[in-house]
This record gives structure tokens, C-alpha cells and sequence, in this order.
């Protein structure tokens, strides 16, 4: 495999340079010296910022764009094998990278890497994390999966051997990553159009373990089932997270405030250490907050930086994300879209002052809402009233396998909760402005465009 060398810039080409990942990477080494050109579809704010920074962007994805001066082409799992820039790419023979094997080969070139991975929680804890490096003052290389106010966008660029970065499991893809820290916050079935099911996930996760340096260290939930079936036979330092006292590091005299953002005694070794106040709500963010704070400790970083770091942390964009208010009403924005997200994202919400709790969701692929159809309904019935739209289908074309409505169909005959099925935004607008009294708390949830609902109420 092509070796990057921060040392040896060359002139690399991304195919699909204007997603927020491709993006980040093409920044990172933007800094670095490196010649950057790339394609994207459609030209964005994103594409207009890499230009600025001295890119070369092409709109439209060509044959001509793969040029001789090229040494290196990355492009995303997302693009076809008959595009016709990729097949260029192929024949021309230059050297190709995935977008996790480029992000892997980046991460090689620092000292202290850390790749945050779970089935949830990997943009929330990234950010945690970040802010507490930056709070220590370690000028870390930083790319989050959201926006994060805190470095004014998903990407920073230091200049310390600090790397901080998610890892996603789907496709396998961090598989590329061999880091310094390794963060498993959890696992659960997810991305059931690519894997098999769970024992298939769990062996991922175990594949992605035993990726670290030999001289690494694993922070895993230690409350997870399937530990040992990841941990077993790993020769590296583990250590463990949770709310159990058993936990390496764990969380006692939990309290929340109105608004639910919780404080807690940190224990690490079971022993009191100092008390932690986060600004995000949740019993999730406890734990997250939790590895944040393990791998800080990894890193040798002191406690009153994480201290710090975790009280600046107000959240990431579209995490339980409060978009201001209509006639009393308040507006939460959540990219939840996994019955775990959800439930938790809703319990959350219940630590909120308010009446009742209005959640219009959108579910996230057709694959997902199958095999997960009963899981979605006992997730959302821990609101007051649900409307559902129509389903994102992403990746997907729809085969009519399923619907929003069969999730519908069980709130209303096993939960018997008020709900309605609305496939249009339109029709989701009007229902929620006649329905919704002043005090209701409405979160708009979904890892697709169902943001928007939120946004256009506060408009009108």
C-alpha cells in the first residue's frame, strides 16, 4: 500500500473532495506542503474553502480531471465503479487509496493518535476529547464526523504529534488505523446492509482492537456483553469505562440540572477523584465523557485541563441541538437514527423541563428500519407524541420492503401512542403548528434532511 510521508509532499487528487471527511483530509495535508486537487459534483462552501487554501477543484466528475502530474488519487466508498473519473483513475494506474486508508495513512505520521470508535458516540466524544486538548494546550490535529463550534468547523490542523479522530465501522474501514489510543464506547447491530449481523460486528470491533500499536492502548466500555469476546488474547494495555464501579474509570452522585446536563464524582480505581459538570444532557454523556476522560489520561494530560475541556464542550452540531423557539414551543435538533440514539437521546430529553415531548423522525435507510422495525417503535414510544416522515434512503433505492408506516402501525397497536405518518415536511409543519402547545419540548430526529422541519417553524 502507497505510504504517505509528511516529509515527501506530493501532488494527491480526491474524487469527491467536497465531503465533509475527503475534505478534512485534503485540509490536513493542504497544511502539510502537499499539493491538493480534487472533484466533487457540485460546487459547495466546503469546495469554495479548500480553493482558498490553494486547492484545485473541478466540478464534475471527468476523465480529464485524473491528469499526468498525479501521484496519488483517494476517493470515498461512495463512488460507483462506473464513474467515469474513478475508471480513469483505475487505467491511468496511479497509485489509490480508500478515504479510511488515506485517513489511516495521515494518522501514521503522528506520535499520539487516537481513533474513537463505537456503534454511538463517536462525534461526542471526538469533541470531548478535543476540547480537552485543547484546553491542555497540546495543539492537536483534530477531524470530527459533525461541525464543532469550538475549532469552527469538522477539521484542525496542529502542529504537535496530537491526532485526534473518528473511526467508523462500516465497511470496515478502520481497519486502515493503526493508533496509539483506541476508543470502543459500544457496540450494537447497525449497518445490516454490509454486515451479516452482530457476531459479524463483533468481530470487527476485535479485527479494529487488535489494529493498535504494540505499544497502544485499548479504552473500551467495560459494561458491554460482548468485552471479552473483543478483549481476549489482545496484547496491549487495556482499560476500561462505565458507570459500574468495577469500571477503571466511572461516574457516582450523578444529578442533573433543568436543563438535564449532569454532574457526577469522578472514580478512577474506584476512588474519588474530582467532580466533573458537563453542559450536553444524558446518562450517554456520562459515559462518554468517561473515555474523553480515560484516554486524557492515557495521554497524561491532568485533571483540571479535563475538567476544563469538558465544561467547554456545549455539544456538536445536531446533538440534542436547541434551535431556538416558536410560540413557546422549543426546538431540539438530534441526529439519533438507531433505536440505542434514540432512546437515550429521548430519556435525555425527560430530564428537560417541559410538558409533552414531540418527536418527528425520520428514519435512516430502508435496511436499517427493517431489521430493526420493533427496536424503532419501543425506542420512539418514549415520547409523548411521534410523527413520522418518510424514510431517507441514503445509499438505498426503494424496493418498497418497508415504510415509516409500519413503525406507525406499532406505536398505535402495541404502545398505543399518539402518532401520525406524514411523508411530506410540508404536511409535518402544518400537523406540529396546530398540534404543539407552548412549554412542548419538538425534536426533529434523523441522520437525514428531517433538520429542516426545526429550521423552517422558526422562519414562518
Amino acid at each position: 500500500m502507497y505510504q504517505i510521508n509528511f516529509n515527501q509532499p506530493i501532488h494527491v487528487h480526491f474524487i469527491g473532495i467536497g465531503g465533509i471527511s475527503m475534505s478534512g483530509l485534503a485540509e490536513i495535508i493542504l497544511q502539510e506542503g502537499f499539493t491538493v486537487s480534487g472533484s466533487d459534483s457540485k460546487a459547495s462552501d466546503i469546495t469554495a474553502m479548500l480553493e482558498k487554501l490553494g486547492a484545485t477543484i473541478a466540478i464534475g466528475q471527468k476523465a480529464e480531471n485524473i491528469t499526468d502530474d498525479i501521484d496519488l488519487i483517494v476517493y470515498t466508498a461512495a463512488i460507483h465503479k462506473d464513474n467515469p473519473e474513478f475508471a480513469a483513475a483505475v487505467a491511468s494506474g496511479k497509485p489509490m487509496l480508500t478515504r479510511a486508508q488515506m485517513l489511516g495513512q495521515i494518522m501514521a505520521n503522528y506520535d499520539y493518535s487516537v481513533a474513537v470508535s463505537g456503534t454511538h458516540g463517536k462525534t461526542t466524544t471526538t469533541s470531548m476529547l478535543s476540547l480537552i486538548c485543547l484546553a491542555a494546550k497540546v495543539d492537536p490535529t483534530i477531524s470530527v464526523g459533525g461541525m464543532l463550534d469550538a475549532i469552527g468547523g469538522n477539521i484542525r490542523v496542529g502542529q504537535s504529534e496530537y491526532f485526534v479522530t473518528e473511526a467508523c465501522e462500516y465497511t470496515n474501514s478502520f481497519h486502515a488505523f493503526q493508533p496509539k489510543i483506541s476508543i470502543i464506547l459500544n457496540v450494537d447491530a447497525d449497518h445490516l446492509d454490509f454486515f451479516s449481523g452482530i457476531d459479524e460486528i463483533i468481530q470487527s470491533f476485535r479485527t479494529f482492537a487488535h489494529k493498535l500499536q504494540p505499544d497502544g492502548t485499548l479504552i473500551i466500555n467495560g459494561e458491554m456483553d460482548c468485552l471479552s469476546a473483543i478483549t481476549d488474547g489482545l496484547s496491549r494495555e487495556i482499560r476500561t469505562f462505565g458507570l459500574s464501579p468495577e469500571c477503571k474509570y466511572s461516574a457516582a452522585d450523578i444529578a442533573y440540572d433543568e436543563q438535564g446536563c449532569a454532574s457526577y464524582t469522578l472514580l478512577i480505581d474506584g476512588k474519588p477523584v474530582t467532580t466533573i459538570q458537563l453542559h450536553v444532557n444524558g446518562i450517554h454523556n456520562v459515559t462518554n465523557s468517561l473515555a474523553a476522560i480515560a484516554a486524557a489520561d492515557v495521554l497524561h494530560i491532568n485533571i483540571e485541563d479535563m475538567k476544563k475541556g469538558l465544561a467547554d464542550f456545549g455539544g456538536a452540531k445536531r446533538r440534542f441541538e436547541v434551535k431556538g423557539t416558536f410560540n413557546g414551543i422549543t426546538i431540539v435538533d438530534d441526529y439519533a437514527h438507531h433505536p440505542t440514539e434514540i432512546k437515550a437521546t429521548l430519556k435525555a430529553a425527560h430530564q428537560v423541563a417541559h410538558n409533552d415531548i414531540w418527536c418527528v423522525f425520520q428514519p435512516h435507510t430502508y435496511t436499517r428500519t427493517k431489521a430493526l422495525l420493533p427496536e424503532f417503535a419501543e425506542a420512539l414510544s418514549h415520547a409523548d407524541h411521534i410523527v413520522l416522515t418518510k424514510i431517507y434512503s441514503a445509499r438505498e433505492k426503494d424496493t418498497g420492503m418497508v415504510s415509516s408506516q409500519d413503525i406507525a402501525d406499532l406505536l398505535q397497536n402495541e404502545y398505543h401512542k399518539d402518532v401520525v405518518y406524514l411523508p411530506e415536511f410540508s404536511e409535518v409543519e402544518t400537523y406540529v403548528r396546530n398540534n404543539c402547545k407552548e412549554n412542548d419540548l419538538l425534536i426533529t430526529m434523523g441522520a437525514g434532511d428531517v433538520v429542516t422541519v426545526g429550521e423552517d417553524l422558526l422562519k414562518k
